[in-house]
Formats: C-alpha cells, structure tokens, sequence
C-alpha cells in the first residue's frame, strides 16, 4: 500500500516536471520570438531632430545640433502624389510652421513704403569761386555748417594781377577826360573780376591800392563744404566754398527695380522721420533716376521738400508713403515675402494640399511688384490655396530629406544623410 502511494506521487512529480520542461521551454521560446521580433521593428525606426531634419540616427538620443530630443521620423508617404510629403505635427509646432490662405485684395490699405536719406537740394547750392589768380591770406569762415549772409566777408586774397589791375584804375582815372575809352575799358576789367562800383569808386577817390582784396558771399545760406586753406594758391576760377540753401532739401529714396512700374513724377509721396515721429511732411516725386545701381539693384526716387523751419537736416534718414492706384487693389494677389524662396531666376513656395493633414508639396510661382511687404503673385498660384508664410526653410529641408522637390532640386532627388555618406566612404 506505501509502495502504491509512492509510485503516485513519483508519477505526479514527474508529470508536473515534464509539463515545465515542455510548455515552459515553449513560452519562453515565444517571448524570445516576440522580443526578437519587437527589436527588429525598432531596429529599422529612424530618429530625427524637429528643428534640424537633416540628422538621422537609427536609434533615440539627443541632437548633436542643437541638443534637443530626437523623435521618431515619419515612417514613409504612402497615398501621396509624387512631389508630396508629410511633417509630424510635433516637428510643425516645435519648427513654428504657420500657413495662410491666400486671395486678392491683401494689401488692404494699398501702399508702398520706401526709405531713404535728406540730402542737400543740389539746384540750391552755390559755389563762390575766385575770380582772378592770387593767395588766400584769411579765412573768416572756418567750419562746415556756418550760416553766411549775401555780402558777408569770407576771405581775403593777395593778388599781383589785382595790384597791377588797380594802379591802372588809378592812372586813367586822372585822364579819364582826355582818354575816356581808356578809362572805361579798366572799370570793365574790374567789372569782370565782379568788384563792385562801390569798390572800384573807393579805389578811385582814395589813389591807393588794395593789397589784400576781400571775397564777399554771393548768397545767403548754410557752408556746406570749405575747398581752401590759408596760404592755397588759387587760380581764376577755383571753387573756395559751397553754400547750401536748405530753404529746400531732398528726400532721396531707394525703390528695387520692380517697383519702378509703380512710380511716376508728380506722384504725391508722404514722408516721416525718426526726429520728428508725429510730424508728416508732404511731397511730390521730383525726378527718378534713369540708371539702376548695379550693386544694390536700387533706382533712386527724389522728393523736394519745403524746409523753412530748418527741421530737416542732410543725412538724416527717412521713410516714404505713396498711396498706389486704385486698380491695383481689386485684382491684385498679395502674398507675404516670408513665404516665397529664391533659387537664381525660380521663386516657390510651399502648398499645404490637405487642410486636415500636414501634407505639403513645392510650386514654382512668378511674382511680381513688391506691394506694403508682400509680392503681387503673376501665376501659379490661386485664391483660397494655403501656403507656408512662416518656417519655410524648415519645410524646404524635410523636403530635400525626402527626396522631393525642393527649392534646389526641381526634379526632386534623395539627399545624402550623414549616415549615408559614412557608409559611402567605407
């Protein structure tokens, strides 16, 4: 009876071991299959880095960029036309990605804003020249910005020739009733050399002759440049002084080439300056310059502006206001310059194709006046589109990461990851 109870229990042991050996061998086999499994699915998961999509790393970290975490990168754009792609939502809100639709009529208030600098009304300077060889002896004008009266002492010459020219006076003023032709022609020369009566009378009356002869102002104004120094020989001719009248100045604006279209003479142009914020000046384009700046790709516009008070003051600078033409506004597609890219002669931008999705596809558009800040859109684009005016850059890599078209790869071609060059140059 023992000997039976035993051979059971025996039986029962090794029943239960068998079992472990062959279900519990079979479950663990399945978890090792499982987890095997598991990490081969991760194995082939990328890694990117939401503000610079160009780093690739097949396993989680930070970027070596910027030190951010990585997150996983989209697995693929299954469903999508051929030059589409998506961006993870997370990558669109971390990137600051904005889209907005577009439509005619964008720039409400219609204006175009120019800037530029006061400078001197070069039809009201003159230049007090001397009239007749000699050597400055004094200047009594001594520094740019002085104000001079017409008649106002500005220097005084020592002249040989002018010496010679009033002895001359003097000895046919004592025979001018006898050789009256001859007396006459020595007060022309004098005339000439622009000495005035008054001058040419007091040489007469006092017989005696002037070494050091006086310049006077021709016009009353502002010194805006002193060309002489005490002790410069100057021959007739030679410019010693420009006086500026700032009664008037001018306000001259630079305008890109294409929104020259946009400008004619006679054009009412407001203007405001940092000096005086809350004070608008008003003003009529003068003149526009025939020949564009090369460098700059700039055509200057000029203003003439009233200055009576004395407010504004060369080199100051300036911002200018037109109103454009009513017919531009209506018919018009406007489209922020944050949204469109510039590759050589192509401008793009990027569509948003699904409003629900962040699915984004690259356009060639043509563009152009600059009209308040955006571009006028010529073709490619149509009202109630949604474009990418905020971020562009940032949706142009992820593009060229996927191999779609992008800003410098129209056909759309896979870009080489830093992962890949390594492998090339194993």
């Amino acid at each position: 009876m023992k000997k039976s109870i035993l051979y059971i229990v025996l039986a029962v042991i090794g029943g239960l071991l068998a079992g472990y050996l062959i279900f519990g061998n079979s479950s663990d086999g399945k978890t090792a299959e499982e987890h095997d499994h598991s990490q081969e699915m991760k194995s082939g998961e990328m890694w990117t880095c939401s503000m610079h999509p160009q780093i690739m790393q097949p396993e989680p970290g930070d970027c070596p960029i910027c030190g951010m975490d990585l997150i996983p990168a989209e697995s693929g754009d299954e469903g999508l036309a051929m030059g589409q792609f998506k961006m993870t939502k997370n990558a669109m809100a971390l990137a600051n990605i904005r889209t907005t639709k577009v439509g005619s009529g964008a720039a409400e208030d219609n204006t175009l804003k120019l800037s530029g600098t006061i400078e001197e009304n070069e039809k009201a300077v003159a230049t007090q020249a001397s009239y007749f060889d000699g050597r400055i002896e004094k200047l009594f004008v001594n520094y740019k910005g002085e104000e001079v009266r017409d008649g106002q002492q500005l220097a005084t010459i020592y002249s040989p020739e002018l010496v010679s020219a009033q002895q001359e006076l003097i000895t046919a003023a004592s025979l001018k009733e006898s050789q009256p032709s001859l007396y006459k022609a020595v007060r022309n020369k004098l005339k000439l050399w622009k000495l005035s009566e008054k001058q040419i009378e007091q040489i007469e009356k006092s017989g005696q002759v002037r070494e050091n002869f006086p310049v006077y102002a021709n016009v009353s104004g502002t010194v805006s440049e002193i060309m002489v120094e005490a002790g410069d020989y100057v021959k007739k001719g030679s410019a010693l002084f420009k006086i500026a009248n700032l009664g008037t100045v001018w306000a001259v604006l630079d305008t890109y080439e294409n929104q020259v279209s946009l400008l004619k003479e006679g054009q009412k142009i407001e203007i405001v300056t940092k000096s005086y914020p809350d004070k608008k000046f008003d003003a009529k384009i003068s003149f526009i310059d025939p020949v564009l700046n090369t460098s700059t790709r700039t055509i200057e516009v000029r203003a003439v502006l009233q200055n009576s008070k004395g407010l504004l003051k060369p080199g100051m600078f300036v911002a200018g206001t037109l109103a454009l033409a009513s017919d531009k506004k209506d018919d018009t597609m406007v489209i922020p310059e944050s949204a469109v890219l510039w590759t050589g002669e192509r401008s793009v931008v990027y569509i948003k194709t699904d409003p629900d999705n962040p699915t984004f596809e690259m356009r060639i558009i043509a563009v152009g006046d600059v009209i308040n800040g955006g571009y006028v859109v010529l073709s490619g684009l149509e009202n109630g589109e949604e474009i990418v005016t905020n971020g562009t850059f940032t949706i142009d890599a992820a593009a060229q990461l996927k191999g779609k078209k992008s800003m410098m790869n129209e056909d759309g071609e896979k870009t080489m990851t830093g992962h890949e060059g390594h492998e090339g140059m194993k």
